[in-house]
């Protein structure tokens, strides 16, 4: 007799396609998703993207040598609400946003989880780098998040947002496993995507070029100046949302030091600069944090924090600072922390939650 019935959310890469063909040698009753996320007037600069058109080819022809249903689903508008308008509004904000964060959390385990349970799924499966615990806590079961093998790889980072009522009919395929194994699989069982290289960009931006996608989406901002730390005028841009802190090529402001962007202030329409260690930051606070298994700290609690994807995970202490804030505080100063991003808090292997640095 089958297990239960899963949906596997299918991009059309390697980690997604093994993430099937393991559930299925499991005996469980996959079924593949792809989701349509790209305008019509986006197709052709998108067709090479890992969401686009060339991607739900590839996505269809894995589920095909899997033997397993596929669906196609048009989730272009609730993409665009999702993500695209978060994305653009936090760059009018002066932030730096994270969307695959934010679509994580709305669409492939929101939306689309409410969307898989309506085609019959019991659980939802992905290709992401991580894995899922339950533990029994005074005889109420918890789930926790937990750091993907493969630390190269690891994507829990992305997943912080997930709550107990998704991590539940969550599963992770590929989370206890490195990429040389999942790319092996994939070759064994003939998967035309075995050696499909990776993709490194924001799936909706072709090229990596933000500034011109904000652009195409009708993204302007006034000019205005472009000032050191002590205040003095050494430039002007022409809008905020073309800066992210730590930036240091075109900036535009000739010097005999390197600038790098070190704050950026919406309310003056200001960009200030300094140098490298102008960047160096202490303590932070973090607004709407999430905690996975728990309601968060009530006095100080030891984590080791990370503040962008690509960044180490360093001890930290977090402190409640009122309602939706905590105050994290570095055991030695970091180097460009940037309102917008996350920062996650971990023990060990486990993720405890995280939120969004203010």
């Amino acid at each position: 007799m089958p297990k239960h019935r899963v949906a596997v959310l299918m991009s059309g890469g390697v980690d997604s396609s093994v993430a099937a063909l393991v559930l299925k040698r499991q005996g469980f009753d996959v079924f593949g998703i792809t989701i349509k996320v790209w305008q019509e007037e986006c197709e052709k600069v998108q067709r090479e993207n890992c969401c686009g058109p060339r991607a739900v080819a590839d996505a269809r022809r894995v589920c095909e040598v899997l033997d397993i249903p596929f669906y196609l689903l048009n989730y272009s508008r609730e993409f665009k609400e999702d993500v695209i308008d978060y994305f653009c509004a936090e760059y009018r904000r002066g932030r730096t946003p994270n969307p695959c964060i934010v679509c994580n959390q709305k669409l492939k385990f929101g939306r689309l989880l409410a969307r898989a349970r309506e085609l019959g799924a019991a659980k939802i499966a992905s290709g992401h780098y991580a894995s899922i615990e339950e533990r029994y806590d005074g005889g109420v079961s918890k789930f926790s998040l937990r750091k993907g093998k493969d630390a190269k790889k690891d994507q829990s980072y992305f997943l912080f947002e997930l709550a107990q009522d998704q991590l539940c009919d969550i599963l992770f395929p590929v989370g206890g496993m490195d990429k040389a194994a999942v790319r092996g699989l994939a070759a064994g069982a003939g998967l035309p995507v075995h050696d499909k290289p990776d993709s490194v960009e924001i799936c909706f931006i072709p090229g990596d070029d933000y500034k011109a996608f904000l652009s195409a989406q009708g993204i302007a901002m006034p000019s205005g100046k472009i000032v050191d730390t002590s205040g003095k005028v050494v430039g002007r841009h022409n809008g905020i949302h073309l800066y992210t802190v730590g930036q240091r090529k075109g900036i535009g402001v000739a010097a005999k030091k390197p600038y790098y962007v070190v704050r950026i202030d919406p309310r003056e329409n200001t960009v200030v600069v300094g140098g490298n260690d102008d960047l160096l930051v202490k303590e932070f606070v973090v607004e709407m944090p999430h905690w996975i298994a728990c309601g968060g700290p009530q006095t100080s609690l030891c984590v080791d924090a990370k503040i962008r994807y690509n960044a180490p995970a360093v001890p930290a202490v977090v402190h409640p600072a009122g309602k939706a804030k905590v105050r994290v505080v570095f055991e030695e100063p970091q180097r460009a922390v940037t309102p917008g991003q996350a920062a996650v808090f971990y023990q060990g292997e486990f993720v405890l939650g995280g939120g969004w640095i203010a």
